[in-house]
């Protein structure tokens, strides 16, 4: 009978154990969210699990949810990531890259003073967000347009980061849509698909968003 040591087999990836890490955020980036050489040494030290999947990373600019978390959208922050998916394959390891678009639980306090944006205006009530003027609440977010779901700049960020990502070494990518019930249809911050058909979030933008998922990644590789 197979146990956590035991090698695996998932698509083309051939792992030695069944350990896998799971994402964690742990807001170790540079002001301008490039990766460190802390979470350089962070991956590498556990590069002898099975899989490693690395922390929530911004799809685009402007959609910063934590405060000093990774992104993937700029040529500092690909190089950055290559040093960690360098270093951990160095050690024999894999590592995946989550993409994920902050939604409503982004903040204006971290992304200058923008409003954020998800597929209805309901904002994440009993809790609040960490920012470099200390906790505050959630904010109110903008409602998508109904003819598109994503906007068109998300939609475009999330193709490239794709692309991206497989340039700075990682072996996958997963999208994750932070605070909104958008392409995995629930989010880690509670509002699935049928609180959002509830609150009146159109089908149409919930079906884009899920073709989305299914179509643009599967076309960036």
């Amino acid at each position: 009978m197979p146990s956590l040591h035991s090698p695996i087999q998932f698509g083309a990836i051939s792992a030695p154990n069944r350990i896998f890490m799971a994402p964690l955020t742990r807001c170790r980036a540079d002001a301008d969210h490039v990766p460190t050489d802390i979470m350089v040494e962070h991956y590498a030290q556990r590069a002898s699990g099975g899989l490693l999947i690395a922390e929530a990373t911004m799809a685009m600019q402007g959609n910063s949810s934590f405060w000093m978390e990774p992104g993937i959208y700029s040529a500092a922050q690909v190089a950055g990531w290559k040093k960690v998916t360098d270093a951990v394959h160095a050690k024999g390891g894999r590592i995946f890259l989550q993409i994920w678009h902050g939604g409503r639980a982004c903040h204006p306090l971290l992304n200058n003073g923008a409003q954020p944006v998800a597929p209805s205006a309901i904002p994440i009530t009993g809790d609040e967000v960490h920012t470099p003027e200390g906790k505050k609440p959630y904010v109110e977010p903008r409602a998508l347009r109904e003819s598109g779901g994503f906007d068109a700049a998300a939609l475009r960020a999330a193709r490239v980061d794709a692309a991206a990502a497989r340039a700075a070494g990682f072996s996958w990518s997963e999208l994750v849509a932070g605070g909104f019930g958008a392409s995995e249809l629930r989010s880690a911050a509670g509002a699935d698909a049928r609180a959002l058909l509830d609150a009146g979030v159109p089908a149409a933008t919930l079906r884009a968003e899920a073709s989305f998922t299914a179509a643009d990644l599967s076309a960036a590789g």
